[in-house]
């Protein structure tokens, strides 16, 4: 089972939008030695919605060619369409990720049911690992529980991502689904409690700017020490906050371009951080202690 700090990796872009294939390794380089538990490449933090087929395949080949097998790789796969799901999930195989994050179809609003028929469909095409992904403030989409526990039954459906930040959720989810179903946490602000009330980690948007802040929070969380994880989590709540200052991953790829770690690309419809939320988010990287 994966464990502890999962970054929600952002992909890097020139000016012009071209991926920068560069920076990503260089990025992908710094999490390794940072300690990052494993990195999630292709999500909504990066820009999945913007990417191509084409482009989205070759970030995943790319991203786990640079891991070269130190952490695990998962790949953002899901799709509002259960047929492009399916082959972005193929791809993942073939290009060797260590498992898929498939986020619920958005927009088209499936019942539980059809929510259930579509993880299953993808599941019984490709031979993978499988998270599945709950984030309905984006999606307009909420799975239940009681349809993740019905998923959790399929054998290479192995864990949820879930970002409603209702901890309720992880109680409710665990006892229906089991011990080995694997728990995450998509919502920073409430990741450290979701860890320590029995979470196995969290996908997390801190991680891009604070690896090493997040990978210790989460040692402490995971081995149940709640006086030495709140005490990093007390410094990096104001990341956790600002971060989604404006649309997530607006607010991200600036903090690490004020870094040096990327360059300015971010594509359409999403649009660079603004002047009046740049003050903002420096404050958060200053208390954080980043810059």
């Amino acid at each position: 089972m994966i464990q502890g700090s999962l970054v929600a990796l952002v992909t890097p872009m020139h000016e012009d939008g071209a991926v920068d294939f560069n920076s990503l390794q260089q990025l992908v380089e710094w999490h390794v030695q940072q300690g990052t538990d494993g990195i999630v490449a292709v999500g909504t933090t990066g820009e999945s919605a913007t990417l191509n087929e084409k482009e989205h395949c070759e970030v995943i080949r790319k991203t786990v060619e640079f891991v070269d097998g130190r952490i695990p790789v998962i790949a953002g796969t899901g799709a509002n369409s259960t047929t492009e799901a399916i082959e972005l999930t193929r791809c993942a195989k073939e290009v060797g990720a260590d498992a898929c994050l498939l986020v619920t179809p958005y927009y088209n609003k499936p019942t539980q049911e059809g929510l259930y028929m579509h993880h299953k469909a993808i599941s019984e095409a490709v031979d993978i690992s499988q998270i599945l992904y709950n984030v309905p403030g984006r999606t307009a989409c909420d799975m239940l529980p009681e349809t993740a526990a019905r998923l959790a039954e399929l054998n290479n459906i192995i864990g949820i991502k879930e970002a409603t930040g209702d901890l309720d959720r992880l109680t409710k989810i665990r006892e229906l689904a089991g011990d080995d179903f694997a728990l995450y946490s998509g919502d920073d602000a409430t990741g450290m409690n979701f860890m320590l009330q029995g979470g196995n980690g969290v996908i997390s948007v801190t991680t891009n700017v604070a690896p090493d802040l997040m990978h210790q929070m989460s040692v402490s969380a995971l081995a149940g020490d709640a006086e030495a994880a709140q005490s990093i989590n007390e410094r990096l709540m104001p990341l956790h906050q600002k971060l989604f200052v404006e649309a997530n991953p607006i607010p991200v790829k600036w903090a690490l371009q004020q870094m040096g770690k990327i360059p300015t690309g971010i594509r359409l419809p999403l649009t660079p951080l603004s002047e009046q939320a740049q003050p903002v988010m420096q404050e958060a990287m200053s208390q954080a202690g980043i810059i």
